[in-house]
């Protein structure tokens, strides 16, 4: 055998962790390759490799003729007989093809294929080890930044963030540790690639699993989690030991556990609370820091329900732009409405007020009546609103009937 091609093969052969047939195929895709650059087209080929011994037998099938013009598709009839004496014009018959007859540059491809070969066969069997842990999470070290994403190595296999799954307030240095969730394994003809996330829940979710024995045992029990990756989240906890408070398991004594958490996230706030099969009181924990007065329910099919909160605590329910109150709605699944108690009050002193009708107030004379609904006062809400100057404005209305009427109307609706 060719010495070069030999030794490219030892190196082949010595693979431990190869199974025998991607072997036989890897050496067998080199030689066509290599036969391909010596002829410039593929032959027919049948290739025979002993793997204990390393001998390698090659044929080529040619066409048995009278003159071969064709090398490598055809043999001159006498020289077929003296491969197979039995053989006759036309038929086709299966010739050895000497190693020693690469040339050289049919040696480099058949090295090249077949180390090409071993790597994609290496690189598959650690994308495979990956795709198996795909919602875990690892630790790696970043070997590229740039504005699309980063690359990052996991043990032998090469790993990509991209820039929506980082964490905004974070800066990336090449050469630092970094712990991901993987969060995809692609496969595709342009090569496999593993995908992972600083950004998705469920990082944060395998987060409180590592720091919170109790919710790796399964004893507190994560209901339910919403994020704004890198500011704020909010994760609702149920304990199944009645003597293990939830949410002193995950913040840990002096907030330990949950400040450990929060600095692998680079400062994203964190807020636990504690789930409940009371919906009233578990959408009321959802919206901490604030304290809601009252819940109002106001359609159950569409669960929309509206939150009344003390006009103190307004901004600390609603959050920064919006996020308190959008993180609680995510968090509980209710679209939630927020107003404030002295809104709330006037809202519901209105809708009283709205339901009696002047054509209802008995102690309002028939002609006050009609003067009122004429100019379109409908309710005692409408009287109870307008000014005095609107209503002295009114004909045969002067100040002391408007007076009376603000009295009449007032006392109608306690």
């Amino acid at each position: 055998m060719n010495v070069e091609i030999s030794e490219a093969l030892g190196d082949v052969l010595r693979e431990k962790d190869i199974e025998k047939e991607f072997l036989i195929d890897a050496i067998s895709a080199g030689i066509n390759a290599g036969l391909k650059r010596k002829y410039g087209e593929q032959p027919d080929t049948k290739v025979s490799i002993n793997l204990k011994t390393g001998d390698i037998d090659i044929y080529i099938k040619k066409k048995v003729v009278k003159r071969c013009r064709t090398p490598y598709k055809q043999i001159s009839y006498p020289e077929a007989k003296k491969i197979d004496p039995e053989c006759e014009l036309g038929n086709e018959l299966m010739t050895p093809f000497p190693v020693e007859k690469f040339g050289r540059n049919a040696i480099i491809v058949i090295k090249q294929t077949v180390i090409q070969k071993i790597r994609e066969f290496q690189q598959e069997k650690i994308f495979e080890i990956y795709e198996g842990k795909v919602g875990s999470i690892v630790t790696g070290t970043i070997q590229k930044v740039d504005k699309k994403g980063l690359i990052v190595i996991l043990g032998q296999a090469e790993a990509f963030l991209p820039a929506k799954e980082q964490l905004k307030i974070e800066k990336y240095r090449q050469g630092n540790p970094i712990r991901v969730l993987i969060l995809d394994a692609k496969r595709s003809s342009k090569g496999h690639q593993i995908v992972l996330s600083r950004t998705h829940p469920d990082f944060l979710l395998k987060l409180f699993r590592f720091e919170v024995p109790e919710v790796y045992e399964g004893i507190v029990e994560i209901k339910s989690l919403a994020r704004e990756p890198g500011e704020r989240s909010k994760i609702a906890v149920y304990s199944k030991d009645n003597k293990i408070d939830p949410v002193g398991a995950c913040v840990g004594v002096r907030g330990s556990r949950i400040r450990s958490i929060v600095k692998e996230l680079s400062g994203e706030k964190i807020d636990v609370v504690q789930w409940s099969s009371d919906r009233i009181v578990y959408i009321t924990r959802s919206l901490s820091p604030a304290k809601p007065s009252n819940i109002i329910i106001e359609d159950e099919e569409e669960k929309t329900l509206t939150a009344v909160i003390p006009d103190d605590q307004f901004s600390l329910a609603i959050g920064k732009g919006g996020q308190n109150a959008r993180l609680a709605s995510r968090l509980t699944g209710w679209n939630i409405d927020i107003i404030k108690e002295s809104e709330y009050i006037e809202r519901i002193d209105r809708e009283r007020k709205s339901k009696v009708l002047v054509k209802d107030i008995a102690r309002l004379s028939e002609t006050v009546k009609k003067i009122l609904i004429d100019a379109n006062f409908i309710t005692a809400y409408d009287i109870d609103q307008a000014e005095i100057e609107a209503l002295t404005a009114l004909p045969k209305i002067g100040d002391k009937t408007v007076q009376k009427i603000k009295k009449i109307v007032a006392e109608s609706v306690k």
